[in-house]
């Protein structure tokens, strides 16, 4: 208590020493202060979250959007009925053979199914495993893709389109 009324009353006796026109100006370099840390301190990061609260609010808005479309997406293939082994089977095969041609070979073995790819068009495989998870209830386990070493020619397109060789493993429904 000593030491903080001693370092008052210094700081009082200092005061008293400086004349009036250096009294105003310390006091006005203290008020200076005093508004830039109020500012720095409070001011400056409420505004800001005011400024950026309507983007943070877009990007929530387009985040719940796309959890509320998977949500329902889910609960559409809950919906469902379930698909027997066999059906499923029938399913990835035909859907082999219409969607990704004579660059894929089905070998079906229990509960899983191998997808081997040779040149297949990625956007060729992006239906083929949509129509998978969709009809037949398959759902990827494993996938070691890489980009076909020399692309061939689109339908008249003038760069080559993207194609994939590799394997995909994807479980089948169970009983």
């Amino acid at each position: 208590m000593t030491r903080t009324a001693s370092s008052a009353s210094a700081l009082q006796a200092a005061w008293n020493k400086l004349a009036p026109r250096e009294q105003t100006l310390v006091s006005a370099a203290a008020a200076v202060v005093g508004l830039a840390l109020l500012w720095w301190l409070l001011l400056a990061p409420a505004l800001h979250t005011l400024r950026s609260a309507h983007t943070q609010h877009a990007k929530l808005d387009a985040q719940l959007q796309h959890m509320q479309a998977l949500a329902s997406e889910a609960q559409q293939l809950q919906a469902q009925p379930r698909t027997s082994p066999e059906d499923a089977a029938r399913a990835l095969q035909a859907s082999v053979t219409a969607t990704l041609g004579a660059g894929a070979k089905l070998a079906l073995s229990g509960d899983r199914a191998t997808l081997t790819l040779q040149g297949v068009q990625a956007d060729a495989l992006a239906n083929w495993l949509a129509q998978a998870r969709n009809n037949a209830r398959a759902v990827p386990q494993e996938a070691h893709l890489t980009r076909s070493a020399n692309p061939r020619q689109g339908n008249g397109a003038p760069t080559p389109t993207v194609r994939w060789d590799g394997t995909l493993v994807l479980s089948l429904p169970t009983r």
